[in-house]
């Protein structure tokens, strides 16, 4: 189900009027956002639109933009390509997302062997990444980003390397873990129906503004079910992208 508007409380990200230059090309121009805990946000938008701008402003990795952006704690970021290390095995990377963590060695390593049983791969701790699948590897980056349970969760196009079906069995852990700790997400994707298959709010990106807001009103359909509201929310979102429906 839709998480309820009585459960997104505290404010664990947001940009305020937030200005973005390359060189003497504007990139982001004017942007606000929230993202609350207990909602996924999903940012919308054509290829060079500023969407993945957007998530490095508020991940910190950006630093030099106008405006105002504020964090709940370090928020946790995971990419399309899992970037772990191929010369650390499974338990290792997932551990590296402790670093800033100011944990005893028994405590980061009891949590991130949990992490790793949360999501299904606890018999790989040993494991090189170079013989995970793609989807094996994806699960690792998540977990890596959770292990410091951030209040805020960024992704970036994550699940956009993967077939068909790895997708919709990522997209389903990624909803497991999200209803059992409650933190805030932004997601970036080109991906229409992912966006309003998943998100509580989708924004639309144009020209590196928020264009237009959808508030997805109705309870989330099961990975890979079509529900008739949700197409409904998917034929408004193509037509908010000029996309002829």
């Amino acid at each position: 189900m839709t998480v309820t508007s009585e459960r997104r409380t505290a404010v664990v990200g947001s940009l305020t009027n937030v200005d973005k230059w390359y060189r003497k090309r504007k990139v982001l121009d004017d942007v606000s956002l929230q993202v609350r805990t207990h909602e996924i946000v999903a940012l919308v938008g054509r290829s060079g639109g500023g969407k993945s701008t957007v998530l490095r402003v508020l991940a910190g990795l950006a630093p030099d933009h106008g405006g105002i952006r504020e964090v709940a704690g370090a928020p946790a970021v995971a990419f399309q390509e899992p970037r772990l290390f191929p010369w650390r095995d499974v338990l290792t990377n997932v551990r590296y997302g402790l670093n800033r963590a100011r944990l005893s060695d028994d405590a980061a390593l009891k949590r991130s062997t949990e992490a790793l049983a949360e999501i299904g791969l606890a018999d790989h701790a040993e494991a090189w990444p170079l013989t995970l699948s793609g989807g094996q590897a994806q699960r690792v980056s998540l977990a890596r980003a959770l292990v410091a349970e951030p209040k805020l969760v960024l992704l970036d196009e994550p699940f956009g390397a993967l077939d068909a079906l790895t997708r919709l069995s990522i997209r389903a852990l990624l909803l497991q873990l999200w209803r059992r700790h409650g933190f805030g997400v932004l997601l970036v994707t080109h991906d229409v129906e992912e966006a309003t298959a998943l998100a509580d709010r989708v924004l639309v990106l144009e020209s590196g503004r928020i264009a237009h807001t959808i508030e997805i009103e109705h309870p989330r359909p099961a990975p890979g079910e079509h529900v008739g509201e949700h197409e409904r929310y998917r034929e408004d979102l193509l037509r908010k992208l000029g996309v002829q429906v």
